[in-house]
């Protein structure tokens, strides 16, 4: 079983900027490699019988132009598929969108990469607010999630996922996720003292944690930020593992 510090430091985490049609966006990108071919994880994340072994229920049409529903979090419309290596697709949630792009990459024949990045236009006051942790965490729930099923074949239940996340193994993987993507955000260039008082905020609102003493060092480990506010826990964070919106073979 992995532990806690091996899941976290087996994703690789980071934010940037991009210019969209309309304005500037922030894009945080999160990856992971897994051990399985790049069929299985291509059925993985677009088979509507295998998300909700490591997601959550799926509903709708998975299919290029298709909408779909994350039950609970979020719904958005497939843009592109190309398969078995890419899809993309909107990402509604809380009445904002934004976008994500999951690309699936072969690592020799039994292994593949996973990235997804969740591209939103930048709101200044809730990144000062939360960090890129407000949504990272539950992108890294999502991908620990994928883990499991690839390595299990096995799928976990609502109520044990919301068991976990106030476990203290949940509690542990959710700060130092946290402390992952203020790194991160440290990284991308925000002030060191800025970076660690919104992960404190942040850590805060996920887990009821009290927050540090402003500006007090942290010790753990980034993307660029999505639209989501205050922790509604959005992109991808709830029930099983959370995560991001999939389409099927399109």
């Amino acid at each position: 079983m992995t532990t806690t510090s091996e899941q976290i430091s087996e994703v690789t985490r980071s934010l940037g900027d991009r210019s969209l049609p309309a304005g500037q966006a922030r894009v945080l990108t999160i990856a992971q490699t897994y051990r399985s071919d790049l069929a299985d994880v291509w059925d993985a994340v677009t088979n509507a019988e295998r998300i909700p072994r490591w997601l959550m229920p799926i509903s709708g049409e998975l299919r290029l132009g298709g909408r779909y529903q994350l039950h609970g979090n979020a719904s958005g419309t497939i843009e592109r598929c190309e398969p078995p290596r890419f899809f993309a697709a909107t990402w509604e949630y809380g009445g904002q969108i934004s976008w994500i792009e999951v690309t699936l990459t072969a690592d020799g024949d039994d292994a593949t990469r996973v990235q997804v990045e969740h591209i939103a236009h930048v709101d200044d006051e809730t990144s000062a607010l939360y960090g890129p942790g407000a949504v990272g965490i539950g992108w890294d729930m999502m991908l620990l999630g994928l883990s499991g099923h690839l390595g299990s074949g096995v799928g976990v239940s609502p109520e044990n996922a919301e068991a976990w996340m106030v476990s203290p193994d949940g509690l542990a993987f959710m700060t130092a996720s946290c402390h992952a993507w203020r790194d991160a955000d440290i990284a991308y260039g925000t002030d060191p003292v800025a970076a660690r008082e919104a992960a404190d905020r942040c850590l805060a609102a996920y887990t009821g944690a009290p927050q540090a003493d402003a500006g007090a060092s942290q010790d753990d480990s980034g993307a660029p930020q999505d639209d989501s506010g205050a922790p509604e826990v959005d992109a991808g964070a709830s029930q099983d593992d959370p995560g991001a919106p999939q389409d099927e073979q399109g």
